[in-house]
């Protein structure tokens, strides 16, 4: 097989799986809530609860791989997660026990995990190994084809099948794509060579450096899971724009598919953290516009500019986590998927508990706006930082 053929197989097995544990397992939970909440009786507060119980899952998983250096067990638990992303799927539809959704938005979370980051820490690895550009932007275009996916799919079975129903046909395209997420992903090679003989060494960051960034990247977790999550609500919700949340909601995914592959374009010419810093401007201007401006036009470009940017500063982040540590790249982007996924729990059970008080979730878009502003803040302050660093590191030689 030649060496680009190869290449776009191993991309492809990432592609699929990230449909399968987000696209399916993670974001069909977004269209199907309104659905939910009128057929199953799914509270305002349990809505949120159930959020954060994903992300409590996914932080979970994420902890795990921050701890496993075995790039072997990692291949094995990331194949694992694919299944139980398909089990998760469908114990939604089995039953209206809240406490079995609950267990299913966790280990959906866990799922998540296994794809998003021991899957793209493999993929990393073998990119890094084979001599390709270490660039996931075609890798984490899997997310935006899976909200789009999702939309698409909740809108065609609107009026024909029930809330439960949906879920097992999800369930069902779920089954179909785990088969290349397992066959096209080859297994890890622990040799410390890349294939043409270089040694593979990490380059971690400073103390310093990585708490701002995972501080930085609370932010743009908080900011991310609050429209995520709430989207389709906000939107039905809002003057003259009853149900055109799920427009909204595919024009997120639309706009995420091609965005990583964008950003990193933009990041070779202007840099990883200035690719950072534009990314999240632009993401609070998306954010905001529904609530602020109001109106189709608005709401559908401020959800086109969140689609194009969240996924893109997490393939920026991840990308540049893996290059600190090419050996083991899950290492530090588990630490930083920490950071995002606790600013994940949290964020939906704020935005629930604000709802059930003030009858809407509108009030969380302004706050994920402000959040994501404190975090372009610590961004910019990062960039002294790695200057600073680079500085000290240059010294010893300038001494010799």
């Amino acid at each position: 097989m030649s060496s680009q053929r190869e290449r776009f197989k191993v991309l492809g097995a990432g592609i699929f799986s990230l449909i399968l544990v987000l696209g399916v397992a993670r974001f069909a939970y977004t269209p199907l809530l309104p659905i939910m909440q009128q057929q199953a009786g799914l509270g305002l507060a349990e809505a949120g609860w159930l959020a954060a119980l994903n992300y409590a899952g996914y932080l979970s998983g994420a902890l795990i791989a921050s701890l496993i250096s075995d790039l072997v067990l990692k291949d094995r638990l990331y194949r694992i997660g694919l299944v139980v992303a398909i089990v998760s799927t469908a114990m939604m539809g089995l039953t209206t026990d809240p406490w079995v959704w609950m267990l299913s938005r966790f280990i959906a979370g866990l799922s998540s995990a296994a794809g998003m980051l021991l899957g793209t820490g493999l993929i990393l690895n073998w990119l890094i190994r084979h001599n390709h550009r270490p660039e996931l932007g075609i890798h984490f275009s899997g997310i935006g084809l899976g909200i789009a996916g999702c939309s698409v799919a909740v809108w065609l079975m609107g009026g024909t099948l029930d809330w439960r129903e949906q879920w097992f046909v999800f369930t069902a395209l779920a089954c179909l794509l785990i088969v290349p997420a397992l066959a096209w992903l080859p297994a890890p090679d622990t040799s410390p060579l890349t294939k043409s003989g270089a040694p593979m060494h990490d380059n971690p960051p400073s103390r310093l450096y990585l708490g701002l960034f995972m501080a930085a990247y609370f932010c743009a977790g908080f900011g991310y899971v609050i429209s995520a999550t709430f989207i389709v609500a906000i939107v039905d919700k809002l003057p003259g724009l009853q149900g055109q949340g799920a427009l909204a909601f595919l024009a997120i995914g639309l706009a995420a598919a091609p965005a990583c592959i964008n950003w990193d374009f933009i990041a070779r010419y202007i840099g990883d953290l200035n690719a950072l810093i534009l990314a999240a401007l632009l993401q609070i201007v998306g954010i905001v516009l529904p609530v602020a401006v109001g109106g189709l036009i608005p709401t559908l470009f401020g959800a086109l500019l969140f689609g194009g940017t969240f996924i893109g500063m997490v393939s920026l982040v991840l990308t540049m986590a893996g290059r600190f540590y090419p050996t083991r790249p899950a290492k530090m982007m588990g630490k930083m998927t920490i950071s995002y996924g606790a600013a994940q729990i949290i964020g939906p059970a704020v935005v629930g508990w604000l709802a059930t008080r003030l009858g809407d979730y509108s009030i969380g878009l302004y706050l994920a706006g402000g959040m994501m502003v404190v975090g372009t803040v610590l961004l910019a302050i990062l960039k002294l930082v790695e200057k600073r660093d680079a500085a000290v590191a240059l010294q010893p030689c300038l001494q010799n």
